[in-house]
Order: C-alpha cells, then structure tokens, then sequence
C-alpha cells in the first residue's frame, strides 16, 4: 500500500521509539512537520535558534543513552547547528540530525542555501546519509539510529530533499536493528583480574560509556560501587562525569577532569595501573597527553571501550577489550576478588584523603564581587538527591565540580568538548525529559547570551530549571589562558563584557528573576530561587573576575596562585 515518504518517515521515526523532536521550523523541511503536527504522535519542541535544538537533542540523547534526534533547515539552519554535532562528535553522544535540502532538480546550480552535505558535516558526523530516493528514506532512518547508537556513539546527519516528502512510495517500514553489546573475551578478563590484583596502586577512570551502561542497566553503578568495594580500587569519573560515582564514597579516588589539582595529581602519578573503563581518553583526561602519555603511556594501560577502532588509536595499551564496560565488571565480580585485594587499602584511603580535603566548602572572599565558591556551596545544600544538574562551558564550572560532592542518583550534562551556548539548552532538555525532576543550570555571562534565548523554550512548554549565572563582564576563560601563557601582558580590556541585567531579562521572559550582590545576599537569595516550583527562576550573580577559577586567582604583579 503506498504512502508518502513523509508519513514514512514519521512511521518509521515512531517505530525507533522517538517521543520528541528539537527544532527550528523550516521551509525545506516543511512537508514533514505539517505530517508530525497532524498526527500528534511525537511532541515537535519549537525552539529558538538550531544550536540550542542541537543542544537540546544531544542532551536528550545522554538522559536515554538513546539518539537524541533535531530537525534543521538548509543552510543557515544547518549552519547554525553544526555547534551540536561538533559537541555529540568529541562527546561520544548519540543524535540524528534530520536536515532540509533544496528540491533534487536544483542540485548542484548553487540553489538557494544548498551545500554539499557531505562535504562539509564529513568531519563532525559519523555518517552523512542522503536520501534522494523516496524508496530509501525508511531505510536511511534505521541506519543513522544504528550507527548512532553503536560502536563510539556519535552524531549522523540524514539529508532530506525538500520535493521529497510528498512523493509516494510502497517501501516498508524498517524496523530498529538490535543492539549490539560487545563483550570481553574470556582470556581478556583472566588478563585483567591477573593485572588488578597484581596491582598495589590502580587507578580506575570511568566515563561516558558507563554512563550509557547505567541508563540501560540500573545495575550497572551499584556493581561498580561494589567492585570498588570489594577488590579495594578506587574509582576516578572523569571530565565531566562527576555523577558516576559519589563523590563522599571512601572508594572515590579524585575527579580525574580538566587541569587536576597539583595536591591530587601528584598522588594520582604514583599509580602502577591505569583501567580507563568506558573512558575514551582525550586529551582533558590525561592532563594534555601526559598522563597516560601519548603515545607510550609511562605505566601499564587498559583500555575498556565498545568500539576496538578507538582502543590503541593515540596510546599504545597493554590490554585492549572492546566491550561495554558493565560487561566488563560484571565479569570480574563473577571471579571473585583476589584474596589481598586489603593491600591496596592504604592506596585508596590516600587518594580519598586527598580528594575530600578538596571538596572542603573553603574559599577567600575577593573585592571585586562574590567569589563563585560561595554560590555553589549554597546551592548544594538545596540540591535535591534526584537533581540534574548542568553546566555551560567556562571556568565557573570548575566551582560545581569542585564544590558539589555528587551523588550516583544525581544526573550531571554539560558539553564534554566545551561548546559555550549548551547550558540552558540542556537544562530545558532535562527538563522535558525528566518532569518533575530538580534541574539547576550553571551559566557564564558569556554562554548565557549564546543561547540563554531558550529560556523562552523553557517557560513555553513548561519546564522550570533553576539557572545560576556567573557575571563577571568578560570571558574568563579566555582571560586566564592569556595571563598563563602572557603574564607581562594587559588582557582585561580585550575579554570584557558589557552584560544586561539578567534577573530583569529573565522576568522579561516571564521567570523569576533574582540578583545577589554581596555574600550577605546569598542564602536568602538561594533560598528564594528553589523555593520556585512553577516557572524558570534566573539567579544573576555579580561575580569576581579576579577569582578566575576554583583553582587560580589573578593578582596584577604576582603570580597566579
């Protein structure tokens, strides 16, 4: 019986479990959309700008371990959301990103905003798949959720000509493909568990694929919790995982995240074993490629990861098991720890010495605003044990990761690779995806105006996160590296920011909107925020620029501390 290839594609969209769809509307991709509204099967979230939907899918791709899916017009469109595929690219996260394109009888004239997909997404996507053929569109569709989903997770981006959509056609719907869950071999894990307990002073990194695990198999943290606990090791989540492990645990070793404290790294560089499990490994992780160095790491590493074309691509590893990582700690519970698996107590108990003296809510007050720290720490006394919490990119956001003592039941997003603009986006995402949830977003002056616009997305469909906002008037970051690397040179003037008042903006939006300015003004301010339960609240906090980081503070005429 035939149909059209958009009643196709919305049938086959449906059939992969989608529930919602980030987009921008766009006349290239109209014919589809007018097909989705009539049948009012998927929720078509209106969004304000295409990195803020590509944001928000890669968001929902991380809360279901699941492609996130958006949908952009040609060109402009395009080019405004390829900040989110560039973002689920490095992250390892899944998406399809359905893209509008000029009617198949124009290509190659240089049409109205036509570009050669293929060309340009090559180095951001997994795949780039075109459908100019109404027969394939459904099959198309299942293929970019399988290569999404599978392997190193990632973005593809499927292109759909704008003349298409009312073609008929009397293909069949595909069917998602199973997934795939690689395993260790038996040999492997014998190597492993030998490696482990031969070790006196392991480190254990655990990142996004064992956050993937976990959304699959709720037991997935609770067997790396007593995996730890039982074979004595100690557990490092990295960059931008802070959650997977918690964080008051005696087992948590230190965050192995961006630029780790000279007091926790030191220790950390004694170790005589390195288990990256479901760890990618970049650059932010090893400290730079120093630690594990790259290419011959200065200590025995193995590498658990699902996808064998990641495992030995910069580090020569000792041992490499494709796998997901669950599988993995599975299999080593399954042998039982080696019977001195207590030498390694000291070990651990050092490590965790270490990390919570970090942890400690402990900061200086700075003259030219609110020291970040102080913030934080009042939020976390609020932080409900179920709370999502997200983060912009910017050195504010080492404050949360240093302050927050996070918990496994709590949700951490945020982009991996830094994209600014991710913020707010992924907190309305957050907010969709899990109602009823606490959701807290952490911004930067600068993040905010990228694309703090989806606030209006936020309050048009209800969802009601709590957004702190660092305001410093400039681009710290950007400010620090220049004096680390230029200490003799002014770089003030060149990262400032002219900003509006955000809790005045905010109200504009219909939230509420707060303004600290002192410390003084923090826990009453604080308290006011989560006491809103019905709407976005904007927290404008007029912040130190001085206080660069959690970590470093500029003082003109000495050296950063």
């Amino acid at each position: 019986m035939n149909t059209t290839v958009a009643r196709l594609i919305a049938d086959t969209l449906e059939a992969h479990d989608v529930d919602q769809i980030f987009f921008v509307p766009g006349e290239s991709y109209v014919g589809l959309t007018s097909v989705l509204n009539e049948r009012n099967s998927i929720r078509m979230i209106v969004c304000r700008h295409e990195a803020g939907a590509g944001f928000m899918a890669v968001a929902d791709g991380r809360l279901r371990a699941r492609a996130g899916v958006c949908a952009v017009s040609r060109g402009p469109g395009l080019s405004n959301g390829m900040v989110a595929l560039h973002s689920a690219f490095h992250d390892a996260t899944p998406m399809v990103m359905l893209v509008g394109q000029v009617e198949r009888k124009d290509f190659g004239r240089g049409a109205l905003q036509e570009q050669n997909y293929s060309k340009l997404l090559s180095d951001i996507t997994k795949a780039v798949i075109e459908v100019n053929e109404p027969e394939t569109a459904s099959e198309a569709l299942a293929r970019a959720f399988h290569i999404a989903e599978n392997g190193t997770p990632g973005p593809v981006a499927v292109i759909l000509p704008e003349d298409i959509f009312d073609e008929e056609t009397d293909a069949e719907v595909n069917l998602p493909r199973p997934r795939m869950i690689p395993g260790a071999r038996p040999q492997d894990l014998d190597r492993l568990a030998d490696m482990l307990a031969k070790a006196e002073r392991p480190l254990i990194l655990v990142g996004g694929a064992m956050q993937a695990s976990a959304l699959h198999d709720k037991a997935a943290l609770a067997d790396l919790r007593t995996l730890a606990e039982t074979w004595m090791l100690p557990i490092n989540p990295t960059h931008r995982r802070p959650h997977l492990f918690d964080a008051n645990h005696p087992n948590f070793g230190g965050y192995m995240g961006i630029r780790v404290p000279p007091v926790l790294i030191s220790e950390m560089k004694r170790a005589d074993l390195i288990v990256s499990l479901g760890e990618r490994l970049t650059d932010s992780v090893s400290q730079s490629y120093t630690f594990p160095a790259a290419p011959q790491p200065q200590l025995p590493l193995v590498h658990v990861w699902p996808d064998p074309n990641e495992i030995g691509k910069v580090w020569r590893v000792d041992l490499g098991i494709p796998a997901d990582p669950h599988e993995v700690i599975k299999g080593l519970l399954a042998k039982g720890a080696p019977a001195d698996a207590g030498k390694r107590k000291a070990w651990v108990a050092g490590l965790n010495e270490r990390h919570l003296s970090l942890l400690a809510k402990k900061w200086e007050p700075t003259p030219d605003g609110i020291n970040f720290a102080a913030i934080v720490c009042e939020v976390d006394k609020h932080l409900a044990d179920d709370a999502i919490i997200t983060t912009d990119a910017g050195n504010f956001g080492s404050y949360v990761h240093r302050y927050i003592g996070f918990k496994q039941t709590q949700e951490f997003h945020s982009s991996i690779v830094g994209a600014m603009g991710s913020g707010m986006p992924m907190a309305v995402a957050a907010g969709l995806r899990r109602p009823g949830r606490q959701v807290v977003a952490f911004m930067g002056d600068g993040g905010t105006l990228m694309a703090g616009n989806e606030l209006a997305t936020a309050f048009q469909y209800g969802c009601a996160p709590i957004v702190i906002i660092s305001d410093n008037s400039m681009y710290g970051t950007i400010g620090m590296h220049s004096y680390v690397r230029y200490p003799e040179r002014d770089f003030m003037e060149a990262m400032r920011l002219t900003n509006p008042d955000f809790a005045a903006w905010a109200r504009a939006f219909g939230a509420e909107g707060i303004t600290i300015q002192t410390e003084a003004e923090i826990a009453d301010g604080i308290a006011r925020a989560f006491a809103v339960k019905t709407k976005p609240v904007v927290v404008h906090c007029k912040t130190s620029a001085i206080q660069m980081s959690a970590w470093r503070r500029y003082e003109r005429g000495t050296t950063m501390r």
